[in-house]
């Protein structure tokens, strides 16, 4: 939920050269669908953001975490990271969001359930969750735009604890892991279900994968705080995994959030930058980050104008509203602009009687 008011040590010979000429000027966005018998008819909700032009880009493939709240999978949707996939197609990749069964608007029953928190099984969940991205990967070999030889796993949260799972699998064309917050069974604030158990689930992925990756992990993340991710980091380094671990700076009020909010794009990129260039994973793209003419109302308070610039950056579909003489909201990640703009409306209501819509995704009202 969006501000309302007042707001890998070892070295690999690995060179993802695109095909693509350097002088792309921008990104597109795809949505798709990924065929998947247990998911049914509607297969696994999914985005595809990539550089314009033709040739074939290697692969980012992003995971999403898991809500505390059952209830809110539903609500998810893969457009949630697209300001986070846009980083790597700026980067010459085609990164890919898939939202796993359960999730958001994928077909099929929800399989990633740990169990009782008392008697948790991480290894059941994290097969679930493989199963989904070996779906998505079989799929996307067929797509003449992307190049599943070269992959760079990418998860948050549960995602994260998925990714690496993933590589323990050792799919063929996979090259590295980036795991920001990764884990499971957070049940709330620094509670999680039978830590003991989900690091050696860490040991025995670790005596598998053999990819270089990256693990981030906020001072004050509330999921899985830094002392409990060491553990993790040791768990899989003592099964011969390859890890170079960051502890980065505390991040908003709970840096398990420091990859999902826009506003952390500044502060994870700078490191991810430097894993993909130690290891040999950079393309020969780099584009610019889209310039916008959108312009905050001058009536707004110093809080609210951070906002704008907030929403500017901030995840499809979205809107922003502003009362006349003070009042504002915003909310974004929803699945249609109708949504997005409903939602605004009503919140800023209770801030403002005469509200009306500023901006919805990159476009000006009138």
């Amino acid at each position: 939920m969006t501000p309302r008011r007042a707001g890998l040590y070892a070295t690999v010979a690995l060179v993802f050269a695109s095909t693509t000429p350097a002088q792309s000027q921008g990104i597109t966005r795809e949505e798709l669908r990924i065929p998947m018998t247990i998911a049914g008819s509607r297969g696994l909700e999914a985005v595809i953001v990539k550089p314009e032009g033709g040739g074939r880009f290697p692969l980012v493939l992003i995971s999403h975490g898991a809500p505390r709240k059952p209830d809110e999978r539903p609500n998810m949707t893969p457009l949630a990271f697209v300001p986070q996939a846009s980083e790597f197609a700026r980067r010459g990749f085609a990164a890919v969001v898939v939202m796993r069964r359960g999730y958001g608007n994928s077909g099929g029953d929800y399989a990633e359930s740990n169990g009782n928190c008392r008697d948790p099984d991480y290894l059941r969940s994290a097969a679930a969750s493989i199963a989904d991205l070996r779906a998505a990967l079989a799929h996307l070999g067929t797509r003449p735009d992307v190049d599943t030889s070269r992959i760079v796993a990418v998860g948050q949260s549960a995602g994260g604890f998925a990714s690496v799972a993933f590589a323990a699998e050792q799919p063929s064309g996979l090259r590295a892991v980036i795991n920001f917050a990764g884990g499971r069974g957070s049940q709330a604030d620094d509670e999680v279900c039978m830590p003991d158990r989900l690091v050696e689930a860490y040991r025995t992925f670790g005596r598998n994968a053999r990819v270089p990756m990256l693990w981030v992990y906020a001072e004050n993340d509330h999921y899985f705080a830094p002392p409990l991710a060491e553990r993790f980091r040791s768990a899989f380094v003592a099964g011969g995994g390859i890890v170079d671990f960051i502890r980065a700076p505390a991040f908003g009020e709970d840096g398990h959030r420091l990859f999902p909010a826009a506003a952390g794009i500044p502060k994870w990129t700078p490191y991810v930058d430097d894993f993909l260039k130690r290891h040999g994973l950079v393309n020969n793209i780099s584009l610019a980050a889209p310039a916008t003419t959108l312009k905050p109302p001058t009536h707004l308070s110093a809080s609210g104008q951070q906002a704008f610039a907030d929403y500017l950056v901030a995840a499809p579909h979205k809107a922003f509203a502003a009362g006349a003489r003070n009042g504002f909201a915003w909310r974004t990640g929803r699945r249609t602009i109708e949504e997005a703009k409903a939602a605004t409306l009503e919140a800023c209501a209770k801030f403002a009687p005469d509200c009306r819509l500023v901006a919805a995704d990159d476009a000006a009202v009138p």
